[in-house]
């Protein structure tokens, strides 16, 4: 029923927000007749329904979010380095902020700095950035965004599922990357993220991009009856971990 649907989907709406939004679509309805439509329902008056779920409301507003999120690798001298970078939710884009074995609070927000920086040369605009409780992110680095005009939204405390997108592409990268290989220092790591995030943005395909990449870098799709013509070549990445195919010149 659709008065039940602009219930759900508008929670602060009232009974005469609701009928009026039904006159402007020539459906005539009275605000007593929506009333007992909702309470048959369970649904009560504005204010006590259920609001925007988190998942709701990161689809709305993908297109302008961040997320930024930690991890951790080890080298082979047992060394533990850490790994700031952010995710663009809607184009899945990644930026690797820096790397290193000394997560303090300035340099933290210095990497926030350059990303802004950055960031004011895209054309997309960001209005959301979501980051869990680590006290890694201080004042400060807050700061670095409001001052952009980017609203920081925390997720729940033991909720890594509210940062899913940023929790995915670590998942990514340690099985398609970092799990096959050996790790020496921090500059050896910063030299395999450059590699491996310009083919995690320019070529791998993404299943919720409709299987392209965030930043395609490849030619069009090629028509079927052309797949026999055409030569393809294989690049090998960080010594053959990571494979990419094009088509020969």
């Amino acid at each position: 029923m659709l008065v039940l649907r602009l219930a759900r989907e508008n929670p602060q709406w009232g009974y005469q927000r609701i009928v009026g939004e039904l006159k402007g679509l020539s459906i005539a309805v009275s605000a007593t007749t929506v009333r007992t439509w909702l309470r048959q329902e369970g649904l009560g008056p504005s204010g006590t329904r259920g609001g925007m779920t988190w998942r709701e409301f990161v689809r709305v507003h993908r297109r302008g979010m961040l997320a930024v999120d930690f991890f951790t690798v080890e080298t082979i001298w047992l060394q533990r380095l850490y790994v700031l970078f952010f995710i663009e939710l809607g184009s899945r884009r990644v930026h690797v902020a820096g790397c290193t074995a000394n997560p303090s609070a300035p340099w933290v927000t210095q990497q926030a700095r350059q990303l802004t920086w950055t960031l004011a040369e895209c054309p997309e605009s960001f209005r959301f950035l979501i980051r869990d409780r680590d006290q890694k992110f201080t004042d400060s680095f807050d700061g670095v965004f409001r001052s952009s005009g980017i609203e920081i939204v925390r997720t729940p405390f033991r909720a890594p599922q509210a940062n899913g997108v940023a929790e995915r592409f670590v998942r990514t990268v340690r099985s398609e990357c970092l799990d096959r290989l050996l790790i020496l220092n921090n500059q050896h790591l910063e030299r395999v993220l450059d590699v491996f995030v310009k083919h995690y943005n320019g070529h791998r395909p993404h299943r919720a991009l409709a299987l392209t990449p965030p930043r395609p870098a490849r030619p069009p799709v090629l028509p079927a009856t052309e797949w026999g013509e055409a030569r393809v070549q294989r690049r090998d990445r960080l010594g053959g971990v990571v494979h990419e195919y094009v088509l020969a010149a």
